[in-house]
């Protein structure tokens, strides 16, 4: 076959008649119209933000308010001045990026997993700067899950409030949006750990404490992929 049947075959294919029943395309349309509607638009982005910050915040002081705001107390003013402002800091990232995630074209300047690792060697490296007992007690796991197990339990609410938020969005990667939001919910544990627990051994606070975060993270990317296979 040469190319000029070619062409002839498909100018042929192109302007043979619609062989579809013009009633059976008006009743495909007129059953597409009528499951149309009007759909709210999105708060936004620094709406959303605020509330998703608000959220880990309020977690965060209702937890430590219930169990006692011990750790507060015993951190010197310098300690508290640098380890609250970056986990605001810190928080407020990852509220952005679980936005961003939420939102398809959102400008994205940092990934879930780099804001993760970051994140956490960042908070990892303020509680080594602060904190000089490297001595390992003897009930050093006993205390230790206690700390990580209360910090997961407060990062459940948390990332159960952020997704209700964010639950009109749309996420076209849901792994890295479930790692986004996972990371926020942790922060709600980890502050509220800081604002509660008067362990402040160096170990304690890098290793149990931290804990909460990739922790939390993997739960949320788990979560996120587990409901996405089942749509």
């Amino acid at each position: 076959m040469s190319e000029r049947d070619i062409d002839d075959a498909l100018r042929q294919a192109a302007s043979a008649p619609d062989a579809m029943d013009p009633a059976l395309l008006e009743r495909i349309s007129g059953s597409i119209r009528s499951s149309l509607a009007p759909v709210r638009p999105l708060p936004s982005a620094w709406l959303l933000v605020s509330g998703l910050f608000l959220i880990c915040a309020a977690v965060a002081l209702a937890g430590a308010a219930h169990l006692g705001l011990y750790g507060i107390h015993k951190l010197s003013g310098t300690e508290g001045a640098l380890i609250f402002p970056a986990l605001a800091i810190f928080t407020w990232a990852a509220a952005l990026l679980a936005v961003g995630q939420m939102m398809p074209g959102s400008p994205r300047r940092l990934s879930p997993p780099s804001l993760l690792a970051c994140g956490g060697l960042g908070l990892v490296a303020i509680f080594a700067s602060l904190f000089h007992d490297y001595r390992i007690a003897d009930r050093f796991v006993p205390q230790g899950v206690a700390c990580l197990v209360a910090g997961l339990l407060h990062a459940v609410p948390a990332g159960l409030a952020s997704w209700l938020l964010l639950r009109r969005g749309f996420a076209v990667n849901p792994v890295a949006a479930g790692l986004a939001t996972g990371t926020l919910a942790s922060l709600a544990g980890v502050t509220m750990l800081e604002l509660h627990c008067p362990n402040l051994e160096a170990l304690h606070v890098m290793f149990w404490h931290t804990a909460v975060i990739p922790l939390s993270a993997l739960a949320g990317a788990l979560l996120a992929r587990l409901f996405a296979r089942r749509r």
